[in-house]
């Protein structure tokens, strides 16, 4: 059994990989602590809670956590990729999205998961404490928290059985400048120092999740067979495809369709054979042209370079078996909903 938290910006492709999470009978999800990014904290925490009770899982914990960066200036929250609400405008009250014709109704209003009164980075550090070498952190936006827990516990790698990374890109060009990702770049300084720490890291980026690709096909499979999830899923995912349709990101497919990027994080806690690796020192740039980029050390240079001594090795996902992560996605969520 894999014991997780998911530290989260909801954020639809998030409430793919809760939803995948609380599927899935080989994970106890112990809670979900919020981050800004994908929307501000304040959306981000009430999207957590209302995803969780949509989802019937209103049991787990919630943690508020960090509002900004650690370092620079907050970046602008992507509402074009998100909607204005984080969840494709389908929270009760939001500007209405674009539902198909006799969708399931969401529900009209959000009962609320239980709210922790530890912060976001205490929640990791007791939990951590509580089940010493069991819990996994997946970490699917930017890395406020889990910087701030390391800051505040230095021995939390040791505690930690993993720490999962949703962001970065090696070969893949970035999302939101020509070499970055939009988790990295929302705090490379947190990035960084989680990446200079001992513990046993490993990043799912770019380069893996813009090949796991979900297809209106797939995503109505979900509404069609997944109940109030399924409908959660392909409801928020309508406002998310057409951004993908509309940015050419998905320029020359034969269908509407979008990344699973966070749900892919999910799916390497639960089949890391499906992805392979290359391990060595990583740094995130944290200023400049190339603020938010990741650099992997792919030749062993730590020994003669000054900024990447000391560096322990990171685990970077360079390819996936596609059609297995999506199909163990998929038949994970409708398996579930038919138990």
């Amino acid at each position: 059994m894999h014991k997780i938290i998911i530290d989260t910006d909801p954020g639809v492709d998030d409430t793919m990989a809760i939803a995948y999470a609380l599927a899935h009978p080989d994970i106890e999800l112990l809670g979900l602590t919020t981050v800004f990014g994908n929307i501000n904290i304040d959306y981000s925490t009430r999207n957590a809670q209302y995803i969780l009770d949509v989802l019937g899982a209103e049991s787990v914990a919630v943690a508020r956590g960090a509002a900004i960066p650690l370092v620079q200036s907050p970046l602008p929250h992507a509402d074009f990729v998100h909607g204005g609400d984080g969840l494709g405008n389908v929270y009760p009250g939001s500007q209405p999205g674009a539902p198909a014709p006799g969708a399931a109704p969401l529900r009209s209003e959000a009962r609320h998961a239980q709210l922790e009164p530890l912060d976001a980075a205490d929640f990791i550090i007791r939990s951590a404490q509580e089940h010493p070498g069991e819990l996994t952190i997946v970490a699917v936006g930017p890395l406020t928290n889990v910087a701030e827990a390391l800051r505040r516990e230095p021995r939390l790698p040791s505690l930690v059985a993993g720490l999962v990374i949703m962001g970065g890109c090696v070969d893949e060009p970035g999302n939101v400048s020509p070499v970055a990702e939009a988790n990295f770049l929302n705090d490379p300084h947190a990035a960084d120092e989680l990446l200079a720490a001992d513990w046993p890291a490993t990043i799912v980026g770019l380069d893996v999740t813009h090949r796991i690709m979900l297809t209106d096909t797939h995503l109505k499979q979900l509404d069609d067979q997944a109940g109030e999830t399924g409908a959660l899923i392909w409801q928020s995912s309508r406002f998310y495809v057409d951004f993908y349709t509309q940015s050419g990101a998905a320029k020359g497919l034969d269908e509407p369709q979008c990344a699973m990027h966070d749900a892919a994080a999910v799916a390497y806690v639960l089949q890391p054979d499906a992805f392979t690796v290359e391990k060595g020192a990583a740094r995130v740039v944290p200023e400049g042209i190339a603020i938010g980029q990741l650099a992997l050390d792919r030749k062993g240079y730590t020994y003669a370079v000054p900024h990447w001594q000391d560096r322990p090795a990171s685990a970077v996902c360079m390819t996936v078996d596609a059609d297995r992560v999506r199909e163990h996605f998929l038949r994970t969520i409708i398996s579930h909903h038919r138990r």
